[in-house]
This record gives C-alpha cells, structure tokens and sequence, in this order.
C-alpha cells in the first residue's frame, strides 16, 4: 500500500511539470513529454520499497517527495500517510 501511495505522487508530481494527464496528448503544450521508468530501491521504516520513479524527455524533471538520488526515505511514512 505504502508503495502505491508514493507511486502515485511521483505521478502527480510529472503530471504538473508536464501540464497534461497521461494519454491526454490533446491538452498538450509542451514539447517535453513522458519517457518511462527508472526503478529504484529506498530504505523505509517499513523496510526496502521498490519504486519506479517516471522521466521525462527533457530531463527537466525534479521529484520533491523523493530527491533524485535520495536513498533514506525514513519519516516520510508519517507525512505521506497523514495526507
């Protein structure tokens, strides 16, 4: 469950960047768009997660719930699960 939830923000996170849902190529205004997944492995309190996190074509895309190259998501359990 706590993986859906942080893979789920990343998602809404890329979703403003980009200004337009997924699939939604109609409302596009950019040239930049999705271009997968890079898998990565954090330390939890729950344990190791396995998440993906999504690119972009541009690589202008900055997550802020877990920083690029951030490893140690320790405490974030409480922020993201109180929402």
């Amino acid at each position: 469950m706590f993986k859906d939830v942080l893979q789920e923000a990343l998602e809404v996170e890329l979703k403003e960047k980009l200004g337009y849902d997924k699939y939604q190529v109609s409302d596009k205004t950019t040239n930049n768009s999705r271009n997968g997944y890079s898998k990565k492995t954090v330390k939890s309190e729950l344990g190791p997660v396995e998440i993906n996190i999504p690119r972009d074509r541009n690589g202008e895309f900055e997550p802020q719930i877990i920083q690029k190259h951030q490893r140690n998501i320790t405490g974030i359990e409480d922020k993201v699960l109180s929402f």
